[in-house]
Order: structure tokens, then C-alpha cells, then sequence
């Protein structure tokens, strides 16, 4: 494939153009012209990178870039990072928003189907822009089920603060880094709210509003975004692709 080509799908299919974001989505970093494999990440790590290397990669696609909108100086890990992506002709492709809020492929709702939830509709705001997705489920789940699913289907080691129903009906979920959001899930009367980060004011704030809050991990909870767009490549354009895990308990 056309290095090109594959970005030019991926824009569209993750609808780039529409979204708000201070992520630089897309083509970062411009490699060899011709793909014939592309590996996936979290983020861009220099351990990522040299991973994709040595397993000869064509293509980087990750959630969190390099570039965030603002100029960086080249040096530094940036400078190391882009030296090795140069010298050896990677291309560097990311999707931030866009790959949280897809309905299909993004990583809220991969976790919701993951979790059996159904009814999916938007949910939380960020920037105007809603980023997550709430549902229910058919037979309620406690908490203890809940984490289970997670901790199997991500990996993760789940920090609960069960302070709602004991029987969860309704959740909202919004990956990766949105402790503030959980306000938002409880004006919407919802039983659970599940994001990747806890911040310090979780506790009290579930407590006061009687919600259960959770977090699976910023990086586990971004993991399914990335991974369902590889499955996607490898069964469109015949690509082979690979997900290159660096655990992060965070």
C-alpha cells in the first residue's frame, strides 16, 4: 500500500477533519512512500519505536503523538525519536479524539462492548465535543464483575471507589485521562463511571454525588483504539500489521 493511501483512509474513517483536537492527527512524521507492515502503540516512546524497528516497520500508528501544537526543540529524547523514525524511513501516523470518540473502532466504545453495555449513545463533553459513550446493561453487574472483565480483557489493575447502587444498570465511559468528567456521568443519574485515571478528588467526589468511579488505567484503558485499527488494516488492505504492548501501570 501507499503510505498515503492508508492515511488518506484512516482521516476519513476517523473523521479527523471535524474533530477539535490539540493533537496534530495523521500523517506526523513522513517515511517510505510504500507500507508493507505497520505497527501499533499507545504512544510514542523511543522503546516503541526501536520495538517497530527491529520488527520492521514501515509505519508507526499511535494515539499519542509527537506533535501537540506547540513547536518543540529538536533534541533531547524529541531529537532521538525523530532520528531514529528518519534514518530508518518509519513513518509516524496518530489519532487522538478521533480514536476516542469512533463509534465502531474508538476506545469508548470498544470498552463498552467489551463490558456487554448496549444502547450506546454520546457521552461527555470535552472542548464542546462529547468523547465518550454511556449505556446500559441488560442484567445489572456489580463492581467486583465489572473490574473482573477489565482486568482480564486489558490487563489492568482497576482502582474502584464503590460509592453508588450496588447494582449497575447505567455507566458512561471516557478513556485515558478524564477524572473530571465524572460530575458530568453523575448529573446524568448514572450508576458508574469508568475513565483511566484517577485524580485526587475521585474519592471525595464519588462519595458526595454516589457513584462508583473506576479507573483502569490511562494506558490499558487506550489500548483498544489502537488495536482495533490494526485488525482493521490487516483485513481491508491485506497489511500485516502487529500491536507492540509497553505495559504502563498508569
Amino acid at each position: 500500500m501507499k503510505r498515503d493511501a492508508v492515511i488518506d483512509f484512516l482521516n476519513g474513517y476517523l473523521k479527523s477533519a471535524e474533530i477539535r483536537d490539540a493533537s496534530q492527527n495523521g500523517l506526523q512524521v513522513e517515511g517510505r512512500s510504500e507500507v508493507k507492515k505497520i505497527v501499533f502503540g499507545v504512544s510514542a516512546s523511543l522503546e516503541l519505536f526501536r520495538r517497530a524497528a527491529a520488527a520492521g516497520a514501515d509505519m508507526i500508528i499511535t494515539h499519542h503523538g509527537l506533535l501537540w501544537g506547540r513547536p518543540l526543540a529538536v533534541k533531547g529524547p524529541f531529537r532521538s525519536k525523530l532520528a531514529l523514525l528518519l534514518d530508518r524511513g518509519i513513518s509516524l501516523a496518530a489519532w487522538h479524539l478521533p480514536l476516542d470518540r469512533h463509534p465502531i473502532s474508538g476506545n469508548n466504545a470498544r470498552l463498552m462492548n467489551m463490558l456487554g453495555a448496549r444502547n450506546l449513545k454520546p457521552f461527555g463533553i470535552y472542548d464542546g465535543q462529547a468523547i465518550g459513550f454511556k449505556g446500559g446493561f441488560s442484567r445489572p453487574k456489580t463492581v467486583r464483575e465489572i473490574t473482573g472483565i477489565l482486568g482480564e480483557g486489558l490487563g489492568s489493575r482497576c482502582l474502584a471507589f464503590a460509592r453508588g447502587p450496588e447494582k449497575i444498570r447505567t455507566l458512561g465511559v471516557v478513556s485515558g485521562g478524564a477524572a473530571s468528567l465524572l460530575e458530568q456521568a453523575a448529573a446524568e443519574k448514572l450508576d458508574l463511571y469508568i475513565t483511566g485515571e484517577a485524580a485526587e478528588s475521585s474519592q471525595e467526589a464519588a462519595r458526595e454525588n454516589g457513584i462508583n468511579f473506576l479507573a483502569a488505567g490511562h494506558y490499558n484503558t487506550e489500548k483498544t483504539g489502537v488495536q482495533a485499527l490494526a485488525l482493521l488494516l490487516r483485513a481491508r488492505f491485506r497489511l500485516r500489521t502487529e500491536f507492540i504492548d509497553i505495559p504502563n501501570p498508569v
